[in-house]
């Protein structure tokens, strides 16, 4: 009964602040941001302790898994769009992650930022599952990292739109790449609102950047440190 309250809140906040967000337009409402910020405080005020939380929330984040797959369908249906993309996707892709890493460690040399730290945050605009095992692997911190990995997607699903309007991105390449590439999982969800095509390249480019990722992080990490 615990599960099933828990799992029925969290739908309702997502709901509620989905419609919430659909009503105002304002980017900054988006629906994962608002509706974790939402439980965090009910959790905290009812002094709910996480473990208590993830009986019934473990089932919702089982669910990931089945939504990744899922995005193989618009990838199956913009095949021909993909494949004829192919060279521009590969080489934004490419230039993304590497800009994104050099970025990363920019700001950790004039923040001074500790080793580990830094290289928590250096496969940050990598899908949370390899951004995890990266972490590990090259001495950074998981958990910082998962901090990283969701706050790089939320920025960019907030700003990315902004972005789009300011330097007159509009083709479903330049707004699939660059979302895909830069803010994984939590920014592709945001390309559903762009149509399918734009998600279909959103899609492959976040895949590209885990596998291109889990190739540089570790090669960047051993030359840098």
């Amino acid at each position: 009964m615990v599960a099933i309250s828990f799992i029925a809140l969290t739908v309702g906040i997502f709901m509620l602040m989905t419609w919430l967000y659909k009503r105002s337009g304002i980017s900054f409402l988006f629906p994962i941001l608002t509706s974790t910020i939402v439980l965090i405080v009910l959790l905290a005020l009812a002094h709910i302790p996480y473990d208590t939380y993830m009986e019934g929330g473990k089932f919702i984040n089982w669910l990931l898994g089945p939504a990744v797959v899922a995005m193989a369908y618009p990838l199956y249906t913009q095949w021909d769009t993909i494949m004829k993309n192919r060279k521009i996707i590969l080489s934004c892709v490419g230039v993304a992650m590497l800009a994104g890493m050099l970025t990363v460690l920019l700001m950790a040399w004039i923040m001074k930022l500790e080793d580990a730290v830094m290289l928590s945050y250096l496969p940050k605009s990598i899908t949370s599952p390899v951004a995890l095992q990266i972490s590990a692997m090259i001495g950074g911190i998981p958990q910082f990292t998962v901090f990283f990995v969701i706050v790089a997607g939320i920025v960019g699903a907030i700003c990315g739109p902004l972005c789009y309007r300011l330097f007159n991105i509009d083709t479903p390449v330049s707004r699939g790449v660059s979302m895909g590439s830069a803010s994984h999982g939590i920014g592709v969800s945001k390309l559903t609102e762009y149509g399918e095509q734009t998600l279909s390249i959103g899609s492959v480019s976040m895949t590209l950047s885990a596998i291109l990722g889990a190739v540089l992080c570790p090669f960047v990490a051993w030359l840098l440190f």
